[in-house]
């Protein structure tokens, strides 16, 4: 099964538990809170080393979603929760003057779509002890590079979805995710193979 394949797959069984969960079933949307559990906190930490506040982010933020259930409708549940929480911790950060943490200053040149670079990484061989290499890589890009990294890597969305949830347009995020490869690349030769083949062991 191909990533698309698998991605579709998921949001089908994360579909069936939102179904449910707009019907009422309590335990039909903790066991999807559970599944998204992971992939929100891993996000929301991208912006914060504050554990406890990226907790109660979640918890809220499903409180929220679980109480306005009957009016909400989900195509793709993963991007419907990752796009509120992101609305949401930029709200609270703007409440505390914080609002930068989202806004690291891009350049507005058009760069041309990256799938030359995206096509070498899935050439490249896995090496398993580079991984803590790429995380630190990773975790040293700018804010909003790292971002789209996740989305596109970690989350396995297009760009268009990607668009969607950073509310910047399609050229944006090919800019920022081929600025973020070419940073990557310099420091780590077989960056690509390893975004592609081993995101699922490196956060």
């Amino acid at each position: 099964m191909n990533k698309r394949q698998r991605i579709a797959e998921e949001n089908y069984l994360l579909l069936d538990l939102w179904h449910q969960s707009q019907a009422g079933d309590s335990v039909a949307f903790c066991h999807l809170a559970d599944k998204l559990y992971r992939t929100l906190f891993n996000y929301a930490s991208n912006f914060t080393s504050d554990r406890e506040f990226v907790k109660d982010s979640i918890q809220e933020l499903l409180i929220h979603i679980w109480e306005k259930r009957q009016k909400i409708d989900i195509q793709f549940v993963t991007i419907y929760f990752l796009k509120s929480l992101r609305n949401q911790l930029f709200q609270e950060f703007r409440r505390n003057n914080n609002s930068r943490v989202f806004l690291d200053i891009e350049d507005n040149d058009q760069i041309s779509d990256y799938h030359t670079i995206e096509t070498e990484i899935e050439q490249n061989e896995l090496n398993s002890e580079n991984q803590l290499k790429v995380k630190a890589a990773i975790n040293e890009l700018p804010k909003r590079q790292k971002e789209a990294i996740f989305f596109k890597y970690f989350e396995g969305m297009e760009n268009e979805q990607i668009a969607d949830v950073m509310q910047v347009n399609r050229q944006s995020v090919a800019n920022l995710l081929f600025k973020a490869l070419s940073t990557l690349k310099t420091q780590i030769p077989i960056i690509s193979y390893l975004l592609t083949m081993g995101y699922h062991i490196l956060f």
